[in-house]
């Protein structure tokens, strides 16, 4: 069974004059969330290796596993920073008994490590502020398991849950709220990567929505919960997964 998307093609937000960065913004998710604050009117920065190339997207070269080279991207931020949004993610689809140490390593720093490095630097900014939004990005497989991946991606994601909940706590004070979603399956290159053609329709046959999500059903709660509709929200670990359970 599959059921047509019924997302709408405009943003409900103003976001005028606030500034966000998006960790890993040049494809996928983050692309997306990058693409919806641009229509939301927010000054929009990516730091990611890979340049987005869009109009409206300021990029920020960085390799976001690197602390010196996170310190060197909020440098650039001259007019400080109002949400920090980590979507950075690299996935590795191997058995444990094919991932060594390096590995292990090299996932564990992208997907996690690059998280605590931005929202310790973001916080720095925020608290003088009093204001400040943070979304991570984590996934099913952080809740549960997943079908395809590694024990380290699936790590690093519950990690992220964990990052969120426990910096909630000690930043409400300077409101700066705190939020994770985790994201379903998603028609991305990543999932391209990771699932056979065959092994994703007989996903979207167990996902009770009926199919698999598009990219802008992912990042428009990531700008609710940047939005003053979500100033009671902080702590909090919203599934976006169609259902899946």
């Amino acid at each position: 069974m599959s059921i047509i998307s019924t997302s709408k093609s405009e943003s409900n937000y103003d976001f005028k004059n606030k500034v966000v960065l998006v960790l890993g913004g040049s494809r996928g998710i983050g692309l997306q969330v990058c693409k919806e604050f641009l229509k939301a009117n927010a000054i929009v920065y990516c730091a990611s290796r890979t340049n987005p190339n869009f109009q409206g997207i300021n990029h920020i070269e960085c390799d976001v596993g690197d602390e010196l080279q996170l310190k060197s991207a909020f440098d650039q931020l001259k007019t400080g920073i109002d949400f920090l949004i980590n979507v950075a993610g690299t996935n590795l689809c191997e058995p444990i008994e094919n991932i060594d140490v390096l590995e292990w390593d090299r996932v564990l720093d992208t997907n996690l490590k690059s998280f605590f490095i931005a929202s310790r630097l973001a916080v720095a900014i925020m608290r003088t502020s009093k204001f400040g939004r943070i979304v991570n990005v984590s996934s099913i497989a952080g809740r549960h398991k997943s079908a395809v991946s590694g024990v380290h991606y699936t790590a690093s994601k519950a990690g992220i849950i964990g990052l969120t909940r426990q910096l909630s706590h000690e930043v409400a004070k300077y409101n700066i709220l705190v939020n994770c979603v985790c994201p379903g399956q998603t028609r991305t290159e990543m999932l391209q990567k990771s699932m056979t053609t065959d092994q994703m329709k007989s996903l979207e046959e167990n996902i009770p929505i009926g199919r698999i999500a598009d990219a802008r059903e992912q990042a428009m709660p990531i700008l609710f919960l940047c939005s003053e509709d979500a100033s009671y929200i902080t702590g909090a670990v919203l599934d976006i997964n169609g259902g899946q359970y």
